[in-house]
């Protein structure tokens, strides 16, 4: 009894050891006996202070992002997982080959680790590169839950080389985040700066193009989705580790671990060489600055030049924030930060490229593919040649940002397999997947159809699966297959690329391949995880599959997984003027709305009413609401009321039940037309919303009945504006709107 307790004191300990082992200390390198490495991961409660406010957020072993976890190829990895949360979690081994059922996916491949639960998993390491993990229960990985994986190649040498984990940071609940999205509010772009109102088109000269933009049932061009307090490299805005030195050439093994940020990674004191892309390696690639996706990884080589501090950048796409890894010791050889994204430039691209019913136009003739044509560069002042140069130093030793299109910049069609990637001679089963989206109600689907409105797609083992994917949104998508790697058709023939994620562009159309190997039910989703939450992904099942003992139940299985798309989302926004109260209160999902207006007077002959609707949105774009509704309403009557139909109103006191159709127009004025039980007929013209300044917003609203209002609101906080109206009914009233 003696000896077995040693022992598994002893094998405990150095679970322990290892998963507190220091990030970015190889543990694993140069190991020729294949042996099992155990991991202990603790998920855990904890708070931060990344804004000068102290949040709740979740943690790994303590840390954010969790430990880094050393492989060898050959080793087994032996993982547990123990969940001190009071909810659910689960762990995805991103970009890793394995049996199905430690893939990660609550209820679809693994079991959810329920609160208090330890879950085990043990797995061959089959691949080396560099790989992440995170959390695949709801908004869990954007509160902290991710974390680095290293597997090195058997018998490699150890050389310097540093894991740099990227990620974004928000004080606001991700829940919340996911609810404001959903809800159309702009909150984040007045954050970001990036409201683009009629002011501002006006005052730069793109009245015009701010016209055309809404006449196309637009609002403002968008680049990413989400405000972020803070930008983290390993959980910091700054990461510094000084231990290199002049002539130091230095593997940076970048994962793009955030939520909803891509990053354009620019680097002080070298060109910047790829190496590796998704944990596959490529022929070496010399370039100035490489954008990486969502969840993609990168091995990238790079030179310290002298004895001094060069600075990696790791800059958000829209430019709002970056977060740096300063290399070596000495004086600081910072990089130029990025200037200021060109909006109504990129609003003016939109335009041409959207048609009036919501698509995007591809009759110009152009192919697009594998990022190598971003129409996005007329928003880059440093590729258009009028970037504000003003606070340029040249030094030695530092490679300062170019300021014209001979910065060369990485995209797929530059990435090739060192050996061939040709698929084994087999069946081709060939997909179609058209991207679809709205901004508008954040609906994300492929083939106008979210997860939760499909069935799985059958494969079999043995064959090709050959997928066409065609973006048809305004938005990047990054595309990730769990569990297999694929390649990419990018003009390199049977050299082509191997990855686990697609970054698509606007009006791409790209082609990837694999060859279907494995068993069971494989996840394919965009990675920005407020796009897979609200629907765009499928899975891909295959045939005759042996049961998964973590699935014992697969049709409940996946209907657990089709709940995130099915999230109902809440607003409400109330108004209390001088002349009473007015608001709204709407819970909705992907294609229905519940929602009910009211207005409150201050006496009789003000009156009050309320009007309820509830329908479904239809079509891709979902301009058309058909709905069914209750009215009622009470106002002491002085004289008849009379329509423009010249139906006529003598009660003071009336209810009714109605159908309507709601359509939104050009310029996102919305018509709507409905028929109550009594026979009366109403049409009516509104908008809410109309963005006059970065702060102020116009809304106006005219029907058959005489009635109408326009108002202003003027948004202090989140939750918090200022506003004024005149109503036909109460007349002018001022005071406060509270939002939720």
């Amino acid at each position: 009894m003696k000896a077995i307790f040693l022992y598994i004191t002893f094998m405990a300990l150095c679970g322990f050891v290892a998963a507190q082992a220091p990030m970015n200390q190889p543990s694993g390198a140069g190991l020729q006996k294949t042996t099992t490495i155990r991991y202990d991961l603790y998920v855990g409660d904890t708070t931060v202070n990344y804004s000068g406010k102290t949040k709740h957020a979740l943690a790994i072993n303590g840390s954010i992002p969790g430990p880094t976890l050393y492989f060898t190829e050959g080793d087994t990895a032996e993982i547990y997982v123990h969940n001190t949360l009071n909810e659910e979690t689960s762990i995805h081994w991103h970009g890793i080959i394995l049996p199905n059922q430690y893939d990660g996916v609550s209820y679809l491949t693994t079991q959810p680790i329920k609160a208090g639960q330890t879950h085990l998993f043990k797995f061959p390491i089959v691949q080396n590169g560099t790989y992440w993990y995170h959390s695949h229960t709801m908004f869990q990985e954007q509160s902290g839950m991710y974390g680095a994986l290293v597997f090195y190649k058997r018998n490699e040498k150890p050389a310097k080389e540093y894991t740099m984990v990227l990620s974004d940071w928000t004080d606001m609940h991700p829940h919340t985040v996911n609810r404001y999205l959903h809800n159309a509010s702009d909150w984040f772009a007045i954050k970001k700066g990036a409201v683009q109102s009629y002011s501002e088109a006006i005052s730069k000269g793109y009245f015009n193009t701010k016209i055309t933009n809404e006449w196309k049932r637009m609002n403002a061009m968008d680049v990413s989705d989400v405000y972020y307090e803070r930008f983290l490299t390993n959980g910091k805005p700054v990461d510094e580790q000084p231990q290199f030195k002049a002539g130091d050439k230095v593997r940076l093994r970048v994962i793009n671990g955030s939520s909803s940020t891509y990053f354009w990674l620019n680097y002080a004191g070298s060109k910047i060489t790829v190496m590796a892309n998704d944990g596959a390696a490529v022929v070496p690639v010399e370039v100035d600055r490489l954008l990486v996706g969502v969840s993609e990884t990168y091995d990238v080589m790079v030179t310290v030049p002298a004895d001094m501090s060069y600075e990696f950048l790791a800059t958000a796409e829209d430019r709002t924030r970056s977060t740096s890894l300063w290399l070596g010791s000495g004086m600081k050889m910072p990089v130029t930060p990025l200037p200021r994204l060109k909006y109504f430039e990129g609003m003016k691209m939109m335009n041409g490229m959207m048609k009036m019913n919501g698509d995007l136009d591809t009759s110009g003739g152009m192919e697009m593919t594998n990022q190598q044509m971003d129409m996005n560069t007329v928003m880059y002042p440093e590729m258009t040649g009028d970037a504000d140069t003003s606070k340029k130093h040249d030094m030695p030793g530092m490679q300062m940002g170019n300021t014209s299109s001979d910065i060369v910049t990485l995209n797929y069609g530059m990435l090739r397999a060192p050996e061939k990637t040709t698929l084994p001679d087999a069946p081709v089963k060939l997909l179609k997947f058209e991207l679809t989206g709205n901004m508008n109600r954040y609906v994300w689907s492929i083939n106008n159809k979210t997860v939760s409105e499909t069935d799985k797609i059958l494969i079999k083992k043995g064959e090709n699966v050959r997928i066409i994917l065609y973006n048809n949104t305004m938005m990047r998508h990054p595309m990730h297959l769990h569990g297999h790697f694929f390649r990419v058709l990018n003009g390199q023939g049977a050299y082509s690329p191997l990855k686990t994620v697609l970054d698509i562009m606007p009006m791409e159309t790209d082609t990837i391949e694999f060859a279907a190997t494995e068993s069971g039910d494989w996840f394919f989703h965009c990675h920005i995880l407020y796009h897979m939450m609200s629907g765009m992904g499928r899975v891909f099942s295959y045939e005759n599959s042996p049961p998964n003992p973590e699935v014992p139940d697969p049709a409940m299985a996946y209907k657990m997984l089709k709940r995130d798309d099915r999230m109902l989302h809440t607003m409400a926004r109330v108004g209390l003027e001088s002349t009473g109260s007015d608001g709204e209160i709407m819970v909705a999902n992907t294609r229905y709305r519940l929602s009910t207006e009211w207005r409150i007077g201050l006496n009789d002959h003000h009156g009050y009413e309320s009007e309820s609707h509830f329908g479904r949105y239809i079509g891709k774009m979902q301009w058309l609401f058909p709905y069914i509704g209750w009215d009622f309403r009470y106002r002491k009557m002085e004289e008849t009321e009379k329509n423009l139909f010249g139906q006529k109103n003598t009660k003071d006191f009336r209810q009714v039940f109605h159908v309507g159709l709601q359509y939104t127009l050009p310029m996102l004025i919305v018509a709507d037309a409905s028929l109550d039980t009594e026979g009366k007929l109403r049409f009516q013209l509104m908008r809410e919303d109309v963005p006059v300044t970065k702060r102020l917003r116009f809304s106006f609203m005219v029907n058959t009945d005489k009635e109408y209002m326009a108002g202003f609101r003027y948004i202090v906080t989140k939750n918090f504006a200022l506003s004024t109206h005149y109503d036909s009914d109460m007349g002018l009233g001022a005071g406060i709107t509270l939002s939720y």
